[in-house]
């Protein structure tokens, strides 16, 4: 079995409730994706693919950035009681879901983290890069990644980054979608290194995090991590100094702590990077689907492809397929 730890959907009653609180343009592009909503479409679609399941997991944007603190919970609970819905409507295709949380506000994050795993065995949360601009290493919310952890469940770290945010100081947007060709991956390594700089992995020792796009820039920056990145900051003086409180090299907490997934839309030598920095054992076939021109096959399609091509085993691909997935997701 080839279990796609990421993918994305949204719920019709989702759809339904955020009617008006969108820009329509977002709406029209979500709704010319028909296997992101339509369920029927999706399951023609994956007809290709056998031995295949599905954890699926909401689309962006994150809840906060649609709705204020007083209404992010309710939304977010019509996202996550959608996705139950689906896994129960279709359990050999989707029988695993994501969910989402209300990060703008902590209390009813910290509840709702209690309420999916209690009323719909919710493998995990998808947490985003940053909330409405702000790092994750924040303390008000430290005691939801704690909360996380403490129930034994996984964090899925997607990328999120807004066309207003410039790619040079003296602009007021980015040019040429750089804030999604290279932003979003940015994005991804930025608050991974915030996490461990932070000493979060010190301080919740069960915490575990998984890092879209196989980590993002994480495997292609190694040989700056130990110690080129910690002698650095001790000789720069500076405020922000992390190098002498984190209790083991900063590299291990990237290869140790976090797991990387192999949705790369393709890209063979990315992916064999990916592989070698992380290893099979922290590594989980995911796919994006089904952002691409074909409703979700060719990620999948191409995904395929290329794990059957890196340089490994096949026991490191039935860890990659398979195995991991189970024993970090209890399914």
């Amino acid at each position: 079995m080839k279990i796609d730890v990421f993918n994305h959907v949204f719920p019709i009653e989702f759809f339904e409730k955020v009617d008006g609180l969108m820009p329509d343009a977002a709406v029209k592009r979500w709704k010319s994706i028909k296997t992101i909503y339509d369920m029927d479409a999706r399951l023609r679609m994956l007809d290709e693919f056998d031995d295949y399941q599905q954890i699926i997991s909401m689309s962006q944007p994150p809840t906060d950035a649609i709705a204020g603190p007083d209404d992010s919970p309710a939304l977010t609970r019509v996202a996550n009681d959608g996705m139950a819905r689906i896994c129960r409507e279709h359990p050999d295709r989707m029988p695993w879901f994501i969910a989402s949380l209300p990060m703008n506000n902590t209390e009813a994050a910290i509840a709702e983290v209690d309420r999916v795993i209690d009323e719909h065995n919710a493998v995990g949360f998808q947490l985003f890069t940053n909330v409405n601009n702000k790092a994750l290493d924040q303390p008000e919310f430290r005691d939801i990644f704690a909360k996380i952890a403490q129930r034994g469940k996984i964090i899925w770290l997607h990328p999120t980054r807004p066309a207003t945010h410039p790619d040079y100081l003296t602009e007021d947007r980015s040019f040429y979608e750089i804030f999604w060709g290279f932003g979003w991956a940015y994005e991804t390594s930025a608050a991974m290194a915030r996490i461990v700089c932070s000493g979060m992995f010190d301080e919740i020792p069960d915490l575990k995090i998984i890092a879209h796009h196989w980590g993002a820039y994480a495997p292609h920056a190694e040989g700056r991590f130990t110690p080129a990145w910690e002698n650095r900051n001790a000789v720069m003086g500076d405020e922000q100094g992390f190098a002498g409180k984190l209790k083991k090299p900063l590299v291990d907490y990237f290869k140790q702590d976090f797991y990387g997934d192999t949705a790369m839309f393709g890209a063979q030598a990315a992916s064999q990077a990916g592989l070698d920095f992380f290893g099979a054992d922290h590594s989980v076939f995911a796919t994006d689907a089904p952002y691409d021109h074909e409703g979700g096959a060719y990620n999948i399609r191409s995904t395929l492809e290329v794990l059957n091509n890196l340089r490994c085993t096949d026991e490191d691909r039935q860890m990659m397929f398979e195995d991991n997935a189970r024993r970090l997701f209890g399914i």
